[in-house]
């Protein structure tokens, strides 16, 4: 499918999305080890965020939070990815798929992990990396059960599972974005 609408280049941008776009292209998503390109070679945000351009007010939240949850969450970096993978996998999302595999790699997960990351089977890992993606698996079809949300909270905190349902909810809404956009 062809995408919907054609990113935005530096140069078409108004004040207001001139500013989503530097706090996106020089924040924490910039910094470090790039694993996947934030631009295209035109300048564009690629992915989500070319999205956010559209209404600046409500992309500016959506990066703050995902930045929230890349960065500044209890959840191990490995914990984290496996979370995103096994969201974008439940959406049948390549883009979040394809950025986040590269990350994972550098993490250190395996191409068998990967593979059963994508069927949403999490049998290949132990310990709290298992127990994070069983929960994960179980807030995809919904909620966590009694017995699952006692797991949780104990293992994880309150703020914990707080952080892992944001960042379910948030991949989810990217997703569905990248969808209805039709963004590769």
């Amino acid at each position: 499918m062809a995408p919907r609408i054609r990113p935005l280049t530096p140069a078409e941008l108004d004040a207001d999305q001139a500013l989503l776009y530097a706090a996106i292209a020089g924040g924490p998503r910039a910094q470090g080890p790039q694993h996947f390109a934030l631009t295209a070679a035109d300048g564009s945000l690629r992915g989500p965020f070319d999205i956010m351009l559209r209404s600046p007010a409500l992309g500016t939240a959506q990066q703050e939070l995902g930045a929230s949850i890349r960065y500044r969450t209890k959840l191990a970096d490995r914990e984290r990815e496996l979370a995103i993978l096994l969201v974008a996998a439940h959406e049948d999302s390549d883009f979040e798929r394809e950025s986040h595999e590269a990350i994972a790699r550098a993490l250190g997960f395996e191409d068998d992990e990967l593979s059963a990351i994508r069927s949403l089977d999490v049998s290949a890992f132990a310990g709290r990396e298992a127990f994070v993606g069983r929960a994960v698996v179980a807030l995809l079809d919904g909620d966590l059960s009694d017995d699952e949300w006692d797991a949780a909270s104990a293992l994880l905190g309150v703020d914990g599972v707080f952080e892992l349902t944001a960042l379910v909810g948030y991949y989810a809404t990217l997703a569905l974005q990248l969808r209805v956009f039709r963004v590769r």
